[in-house]
C-alpha cells in the first residue's frame, strides 16, 4: 500500500510555477516516500526478530524438556504416558519425547544401612538387644521401581524382622562364639524376598553388637573366673605330675650309685650355706632313721630269734646300734 503524499497547504495556485519551486516539490515527496518505506523496513525486522527470539525459546523449551543426563552410578528408567520402556537408559545425554515420558534415576550404588536394635529371646531363653548393619545394591532397576514401593524401608523392614527370628533360633554362645553362622543366616533370610521379586541384592549382613543384661554379664564373668581357676590348678596339678616322673627317674638313677646320694645331700648343704641366713643344716642318715623304725616293730619272739632283718645298711651304723658293739648280721 502507497503512503499518501501531501503538499504544501500554503500554495498559491495563480502563483506561476518555477524550475526552482519544482524542483523544491519533488525534493520533499522524494523525502516522504523514503520516510515511508523505512518505517515499513523497521517495522518489519522489529517482526522478524521477535519471531525469531520466540522460535528460539521455544526451542530451548522443548531441548530442556527432552533431555534428561543420567550420571555414571545411575540407570534411566522411562514411563511413556504411564507405561514402563523396555529399554533402559545408559549413563549420559538422554532424549525423551517432552510431556508424554518422564524419567526416574535410580542409583546402582551399594547402600549401606543400619538396622536399629532390636530385642530378642534366644533360643535359652536369654534377652538380648542386638544391631547390625545390611550391604546392598540394586541389580534390576525395573523391579526395584515397579514392583515394591520405597525399596530402602522395605528392605529396612525385612532386616528387622530377619533379626528377630535368626537370633531366636540361636543360644547365646552361638551369637557370641560364631558370628560368622549368624551372619550368612541373616543374608539368606534377607536376601530370599529381596533379590528376585524386588531386583535387590544383599552383598553383606553383619551384626554389630550385642548387649547384654548386667545379671548375665555379672554370671558370665564368674564363669568365666571359675574356667581360669580350673585350667591353673590343672595346669599346676600337671607340672606337679610331670615334676614326679622327674623325680622318680632322678632316686632311680641314683639307687644305682650309693655314693649320689651322700654327694647330693653335700650339694644341698652347699646351696644352703650359700645364703645369708642362720639356718644350721645337720645331715643325718636316712638308714639310721630306716633301722630305728624296723627296731621298733621287732617283737620279743624276732629279739629270741636273734633280732631283726636289718636289710641294706652299713656297717658303722648297725655297729652302732649292737649294745654288745659286735659286727652286725647281713
Amino acid at each position: 500500500m502507497r503512503a499518501p503524499v501531501t503538499l504544501p497547504t500554503e500554495v498559491d495556485p495563480f502563483r506561476p510555477v518555477t524550475a526552482g519551486r519544482r524542483v523544491r516539490r519533488f525534493n520533499g515527496y522524494a523525502a516522504s516516500r523514503a520516510a515511508a518505506v523505512a518505517a515499513r523496513i523497521g517495522g518489519a525486522v522489529e517482526a522478524t526478530v521477535i519471531g525469531v527470539v520466540i522460535v528460539l525459546a521455544l526451542l530451548a523449551l522443548l531441548g530442556a524438556l527432552s533431555v534428561r543426563l543420567v550420571q555414571q552410578y545411575q540407570r534411566g528408567i522411562v514411563f511413556r504416558f504411564g507405561r514402563v520402556l523396555d529399554r533402559v537408559r545408559q549413563p549420559g545425554l538422554q532424549f525423551i519425547v517432552p510431556v508424554a515420558d518422564r524419567m526416574v534415576r535410580v542409583s546402582m550404588q551399594t547402600v549401606v544401612m543400619g538396622v536399629p536394635p532390636q530385642g530378642a529371646i534366644t533360643r535359652d531363653n536369654v534377652t538380648l538387644t542386638v544391631d547390625a548393619v545390611v550391604y546392598y545394591r540394586v541389580v534390576d532397576p525395573v523391579k526395584a521401581l515397579v514392583n515394591v514401593h520405597d525399596y530402602p524401608s522395605a528392605v529396612l523392614q525385612v532386616a528387622q524382622t530377619a533379626l528377630r527370628s535368626v537370633i531366636g533360633k540361636a543360644d547365646l554362645d552361638t551369637v557370641l562364639g560364631d558370628r560368622e553362622r549368624v551372619n550368612a543366616e541373616l543374608k539368606a533370610v534377607i536376601d530370599a524376598p529381596t533379590e528376585k521379586p524386588w531386583g535387590l541384592l544383599i552383598e553383606r549382613v553383619e551384626v554389630k553388637d550385642v548387649a547384654l543384661p548386667e545379671g548375665m554379664k555379672r554370671s558370665m564373668s564368674r564363669q568365666a573366673e571359675a574356667e581360669r581357676e580350673r585350667r591353673a590348678r590343672v595346669i599346676a596339678a600337671d607340672g606337679e605330675y610331670q615334676a614326679s616322673r622327674r623325680l622318680a627317674d632322678a632316686s632311680r638313677a641314683m639307687a644305682a650309685t650309693p655314693g649320689a646320694y651322700q654327694l647330693r645331700l653335700l650339694q644341698t648343704v652347699v646351696d644352703v650355706a650359700a645364703e645369708k641366713n642362720s639356718t644350721l643344716v645337720m645331715p643325718f642318715p636316712v638308714e639310721l632313721l630306716r633301722f630305728f623304725d624296723q627296731f621298733s616293730r621287732t617283737t620279743p619272739e624276732q629279739s629270741a630269734a636273734g633280732g631283726p632283718d636289718l636289710g641294706p645298711v652299713t656297717g658303722t651304723v648297725a655297729a652302732a646300734a649292737e649294745p654288745d658293739g659286735g659286727s652286725p648280721a647281713t
